[in-house]
């Protein structure tokens, strides 16, 4: 009895509530389950926190902000959903809970109508319009390719490549291409590929999935992202049932990644026949060019037997005495021409000597000083006059002629004239103003 007792390990709550923890978070680290949404609350954390519940059980599932922030629907009670997370226990009341990675509306339709909802939304903005879209180049010589690089997708595509058209240059810029984080992931390696003008072309693809597993590129922003792209997209996602929105934002939608691979590149089979076909035609065009140019020549040659060379050597020494005879019948009239033209110069040069012109603007300018000299002495009899009478009118209004018949003017002390004899107080000292002199007074 007593060695039981030595053995038996009494535990806390605390211990035991951390042993059960450690118990579920080993055994259930990730699961799924799907139920209603019941006693939901978002405080002010951003957290949510709500009961997932079936007929005969509930289990409380936890939220935390920075996994909400991805949510794609607004949880309410009574929402069937599905969820994905590890199950832990909440020590501080004993209850375990789900503590959630992932959560979406249940049912296979739920990404599908948001799926049919974004779709026709870009739609209506004209984001698909065909009347935007570019044809590949004739041919590309650098292509970037967006993909995962550990993918079957790429090794796909470069296989192609590489069989079809060796000479290609290609950049692989690898990228998440599902999971979270990875539409934004291609946003940014697209947008990067854009700004460098290095690629001819730009090929976003990835391998056959689910709706859910090809879900990053039906992302709204990756959509305007393509839509809006300077350089021509070729974008083959999945398989050739499975449709993206990057598919219809893109330039050219290839079925499969080795499809789009045989799209972008020619045969080198193929190129090569047509290099020999074209190698063929212009050997047959030069020949036929060749055997133009000899009969030509041959044509010229008994055209040159039919002339005399002493006959067209006479002919031409002809040509060239008529040719001087008129050069200096030419020459002569020129030079008469030429002699008449500077006669005429000369005499238009002597009417225009300096000596003479220097004359004619001497008497005009003495002309002008008189006049203006003329013109000075009335406007000054004009502002004498005009002053005097100025004079005659301020001397009939001034004060001081008012003041010479005896008048005068009173004023207070600060200079202010007085009007009424309301204006000063008994005592008060005014200055009178006379015609000569001031005069100080006191008022009785």
């Amino acid at each position: 009895m007593s060695e039981l007792v030595r053995e038996r390990r009494v535990l806390k709550p605390v211990q035991l509530n951390v042993l059960a923890r450690d118990l579920l978070e080993s055994s259930f680290s990730q699961v799924w389950v799907e139920g209603e949404i019941s006693n939901f609350s978002r405080p002010a954390s951003g957290h949510l926190y709500f009961t997932l519940k079936d007929e005969r059980a509930q289990v409380r599932c936890a939220l935390f902000k920075q996994k909400a922030m991805y949510l794609r629907f607004q949880p309410r009670d009574g929402m069937q959903v599905l969820v994905r997370g590890r199950l832990t226990l909440y020590e501080a009341r004993g209850d375990y809970q789900l503590v959630l990675e992932h959560m979406e509306e249940a049912g296979e339709g739920a990404l599908q109508r948001a799926f049919v909802e974004l779709k026709a939304k870009l739609t209506a903005e004209g984001v698909f319009d065909d009347a935007r879209k570019r044809p590949l180049p004739a041919f590309v010589h650098r292509l970037a390719i967006i993909t995962s690089a550990t993918g079957a997708a790429v090794r796909d595509v470069i296989s192609v490549l590489s069989r079809r058209f060796p000479l290609l240059k290609v950049d692989v810029l690898p990228v998440a291409v599902q999971g979270e984080g990875s539409a934004k992931e291609i946003r940014t390696m697209l947008a990067r590929a854009n700004a460098s003008q290095a690629y001819d072309a730009i090929l976003l693809t990835r391998g056959g999935g689910s709706l859910e597993d090809l879900w990053s590129f039906n992302d709204e922003a990756l959509a305007r992202e393509i839509a809006q792209s300077k350089t021509i997209v070729i974008s083959a996602v999945g398989h050739e049932i499975d449709f993206s929105l990057s598919d219809f934002a893109a330039d050219i939608r290839a079925p499969t990644p080795s499809a789009a691979a045989e799209l972008l590149v020619p045969d080198k089979l193929d190129l090569s026949a047509r290099i020999a076909q074209l190698r063929n035609r212009l050997d047959t065009s030069q020949k036929r060019l060749l055997q133009n140019r000899q009969q030509r020549v041959d044509q010229a040659f008994l055209r040159l037997r039919l002339y005399d060379p002493q006959t067209r050597m006479e002919q031409a020494r002809q040509r060239l005495l008529q040719s001087r005879q008129h050069l200096a019948k030419n020459f002569q009239l020129l030079a008469q021409a030429k002699l008449a033209r500077l006669r005429i110069a000369m005499a238009r040069l002597e009417r225009q000597h300096p000596q003479q012109q220097l004359q004619r603007h001497q008497l005009r300018l003495s002309a002008l000083n008189q006049s203006l000299h003329n013109a000075a002495a009335r406007q000054l009899q004009a502002k004498i006059a005009n002053l005097r009478e100025l004079g005659r009118g301020l001397s009939a209004v001034s004060p001081l002629a008012t003041l010479s018949r005896g008048y005068a003017i009173i004023r207070k002390q600060e200079g202010t004239v007085v009007r009424d004899s309301q204006d000063v107080m008994k005592g008060e000292l005014v200055l009178a103003q006379l015609q000569a002199g001031t005069l100080k007074l006191e008022v009785k």
